[in-house]
């Protein structure tokens, strides 16, 4: 083994052993002992270059398991500050992704590089980016000062550095006075802000976040969700964040890679994504929630006209189409509800759809209403106007709103 890859020995009980003293940032041999010559500090890949580097780079990279395909041939260029936010289901290969961009997995087939470096042949202290788990990952026999500090005695740098840094990456997370605390002694949240700040105290170049708030209640995840801006804001840190939350991904990232069955299906902002899924299975991740069959009538380039179940739509072709059927896609909050006038009409205008409201649910400022046509087509909405279940209603759909791809 490398001897410049050798660490202090660890006394699990919470304390640093051989001559190493108590204060976890008192890393100098006790008075009574000889002293040995200092260990030169352990030099991890991108240590002391945190925005030095300019691009992350995935190229074809695969995961296996077996004969399971877990990851496929994952390309991705990721600018130094950029927020990317790795989006899907469970399954979908977006922890495998992450765990091969920190070492934690061998590739199967590709390459990763930062800048011109080739780096997935390195182990995952040489890489030098900072983790944040999806279970926290914490020492619950250290302190939260010892626990942020963990990287750095590693790392064996100056205790002096190693105080001022710890001080800093807890101001940060906003955890001053909470230092000689135990993790247990912390709520869910301040465990992963301890957890983030061990991530960012080390100085990374790059932060990899692997569903850090999935353990978390609702109201901390939104209170978290503002302080991860926060901190990317602040240190203008690169970010790989794994997701199976649409509203993190959008509400956190610059760009986002959304996954499925271990292929990449679209990468773009999160604005392009929203308004603009590539395809039906990027819709219906997105939350375009209304997704039904209809038949194709005609086409004027990319505006397709269709009919069905007594609705008649205007819509925008999301991709191309060459059957005599295509299947549309709408958010709940893309239609516009009205009441009803004295009766549906024997055919209603093009993007105007009656029904009758079956199931309400009160979300505080607005209404997520379950409508059906006479047709039995039930259709989600999402509505500011006050609805009660049984009321006739008018719903009316903006062509823009509509997107159409071909059927599955």
């Amino acid at each position: 083994m490398d001897s410049s890859l050798a660490l202090p020995n660890i006394d699990w009980s919470g304390h640093l052993s051989e001559g190493v003293s108590d204060d976890p940032v008192r890393l100098s041999p006790a008075k009574s002992e000889v002293r040995t010559p200092k260990a030169e500090p352990t030099k991890s890949f991108g240590q002391n270059r945190s925005q030095a580097f300019q691009q992350l780079r995935l190229d074809r990279v695969s995961r296996n398991f077996g004969t399971a395909v877990a990851l496929a041939g994952l390309d991705l260029t990721i600018q130094t500050g950029e927020f990317i936010a790795l989006l899907g289901p469970s399954g979908c290969g977006k922890s495998t992704a992450l765990n091969c961009i920190a070492g934690l997995l061998p590739l199967t087939a590709g390459s990763i590089w930062l800048d011109e470096h080739r780096i997935d042949q390195l182990p995952p202290e040489r890489r030098g980016f900072g983790m944040v788990f999806q279970n926290y990952a914490l020492f619950p026999h250290l302190t939260v000062r010892r626990n942020v500090a963990f990287g750095l005695v590693m790392r064996r740098l100056p205790r002096k550095e190693i105080r001022s840094r710890v001080d800093a990456a807890l101001e940060l997370v906003q955890l001053q006075g909470h230092g000689e605390k135990l993790p247990g002694q912390l709520s869910g949240g301040q465990q992963q802000r301890v957890a983030i700040a061990r991530a960012i105290v080390i100085e990374p170049p790059v932060i990899l976040m692997d569903e850090p708030l999935s353990n978390l209640d609702a109201k901390l995840r939104l209170e978290m969700r503002t302080e991860i801006k926060r901190i990317h804001r602040d240190l203008q840190r690169t970010t790989v964040y794994v997701t199976h939350d649409q509203d993190e991904a959008l509400s956190l990232a610059n760009r986002i890679v959304v996954m499925s069955d271990g292929r990449t299906l679209q990468i773009g902002s999160p604005e392009e994504l929203y308004s603009k899924p590539a395809n039906l299975q990027v819709a219906r991740f997105m939350g375009y929630r209304n997704i039904f069959e209809l038949g194709v009538e005609r086409l004027e380039q990319n505006r397709v006209f269709l009919s069905g179940f007594g609705i008649q739509l205007e819509g925008l072709a999301g991709e191309p189409l060459t059957a005599t059927r295509a299947v549309t896609a709408i958010r709940p909050e893309d239609i516009v509800v009205g009441e009803a006038e004295i009766g549906p009409r024997s055919t209603p205008p093009r993007n105007l759809i009656f029904g009758h409201a079956e199931i309400v649910e009160y979300c505080g400022r607005d209404y997520l209403v379950d409508v059906s046509t006479s047709a039995g087509v039930l259709l989600h909405v999402r509505t500011p106007k006050r609805v009660a279940p049984g009321d006739g209603l008018r719903l009316r759909v903006p062509v823009e709103r509509v997107l159409v791809f071909p059927p599955e």
